[in-house]
């Protein structure tokens, strides 16, 4: 705009105004005042449309809830940096306010960058803190000692960190018969302290409903900033690890970090390699122990084998001659079957004069004549029987052949045969008199054979 009112009051001026500013020399004159008046000055907001080209410069956006304001930090800058921001990184800079000539786009030069909310992020954790302190969650009563002897182990970290491989690298160096169940979760970024709370809630629903057997849960990761390590730091994972009925030994970060899962947590361990020693034992020791207890059994061996060699020397000397002993046991034993042979003799002779007196009385009570008498006796009640019969069938059929005849001369069938007929209303009621019908009835002639339907034309009384 101003650049057009230049050229209108070029036209319309008069000869002693200054002539018109070109738009690299506007563009020159505005950075000139704005890093003339602008010292090095600290910004802080949210990275977007961050670019990186085969240069080595970073370029970005850098904003807040109202306003963006372009940013270049050069390759010779941006190589001290230890990170490489993201999209959504909160910053602050230390920077030149700038003006980009060849757009006339305003921008920052960047010359020192760092993650910011570090402070803040501070006394969150310090709010926290004493929040769950007061509340009694690292008192040193609630906590769970760690088992003496970890079979079957849980590991709570991200499957692509360091700290599963430390983990599993210390496991099979001391004690390769653990089993690790690893449980993978986000470390790091939005929802990692979800995931963590949810995988130690998982773990211990696995542990009551019997679906695995877990003895102890490792929950941490490797190294990194305060950001880094913040999902450790959330409330929600504190009140996780708090109520899980397994021991939990928190291992985030090294040595010199120290977050609020390690103050909750049944034990702390200043990185993931430690925690995997404090709950495996070294199989070296164990070696030791076991080749000091085969010593001592062997010795204990060797001392009950003398003992019993002098036991047994002492039992011979007591003992008798098994050869005599089988003679008297020899000659005992014939006179047992000689005894026993007798006993049977005389037994059998016994059974067979019981059983040739009850055969005879058997005998003597033999139901066979009287089963013949009554065979006799069934057939001649059976021929009286069928004479019997006989005669009351003859008479019965006789009386039943005259009534037949009796029947047959009072039947009105009888009557159609000789020429009648009988005659009914329409009813189906039969007609004895002509003073039942009137002239115009239908009605029923049956014959003998066969019916007529009849209309009464005429009747006589």
């Amino acid at each position: 705009m101003t650049d057009t009112l230049l050229v209108m009051n070029r036209s319309s001026s008069p000869d002693n105004t200054p002539p018109p500013l070109t738009v690299s020399q506007l563009n020159r004159q505005a950075k000139s005042l704005l890093e003339s008046h602008f010292d090095f000055v600290w910004v802080e907001g949210e990275v977007s449309n961050f670019m990186v080209p085969s240069s080595g410069h970073w370029y970005f956006s850098l904003k807040d809830g109202k306003a963006q304001v372009r940013c270049a930090m050069f390759a010779n800058r941006n190589q001290r940096v230890k990170f490489t921001p993201q999209n959504g990184d909160a910053i602050r800079l230390r920077c030149r306010v700038s003006l980009y000539e060849g757009r006339g786009e305003f921008q920052l030069i960047v010359e020192h960058l760092e993650l910011a909310g570090a402070g803040a992020l501070q006394a969150a954790f310090e709010k926290l803190k004493a929040k769950l302190l007061a509340e009694g969650l690292f008192d040193a009563a609630r906590k769970q000692p760690l088992p003496t002897a970890v079979s079957q182990l849980g590991v709570i970290t991200s499957p692509t960190g360091a700290a599963i491989h430390d983990i599993l690298n210390v496991l099979r160096r001391r004690c390769p018969s653990i089993a690790v169940f690893l449980i993978p979760v986000a470390v790091q970024g939005e929802g990692a302290a979800a995931q963590i709370a949810s995988a130690i809630n998982r773990a211990n629903r696995w542990q009551q409903e019997g679906k695995i057997q877990l003895d102890a849960l490792i929950v941490g990761r490797g190294g990194g900033s305060l950001e880094d390590l913040w999902a450790f730091n959330e409330e929600i994972v504190a009140r996780a690890i708090a109520a899980s009925t397994l021991p939990i030994v928190s291992a985030v970060g090294h040595e010199v970090d120290f977050s609020i899962a390690d103050l909750v947590a049944d034990s702390r361990a200043p990185t993931p390699s430690a925690a995997a020693e404090l709950l495996s034992p070294d199989q070296r020791v164990w070696q030791q122990a076991l080749q000091a207890a085969e010593r001592d059994l062997l010795r204990q061996i060797q001392r009950k084998l003398v003992d019993a060699n002098l036991k047994l020397t002492h039992l011979r000397q007591r003992l008798k001659h098994p050869g005599a002993q089988l003679r008297e046991q020899a000659q005992r034993l014939d006179d047992l079957e000689q005894r026993l042979r007798l006993a049977q003799k005389n037994h059998v002779l016994r059974q067979h004069s019981k059983l040739t007196l009850l055969e005879s009385r058997l005998r003597a009570r033999s139901p066979l004549a009287r089963l013949q008498q009554l065979r006799r006796d069934t057939r001649q009640w059976r021929n009286r029987l069928d004479v019997a019969i006989q005669q009351r069938l003859s008479a019965h059929t006789k009386r039943l052949a005259n009534l037949a005849r009796m029947l047959d001369s009072l039947s009105p069938l009888g009557t159609l045969q000789r020429g009648y007929a009988i005659v009914t209303d329409s009813h189906g009621n039969v007609l004895r008199g002509a003073d039942k019908v009137s002239v115009g009835d239908e009605v029923e002639a049956r014959l003998a054979s066969g019916r007529l339907g009849l209309t009464v034309i005429s009747k006589k009384d």
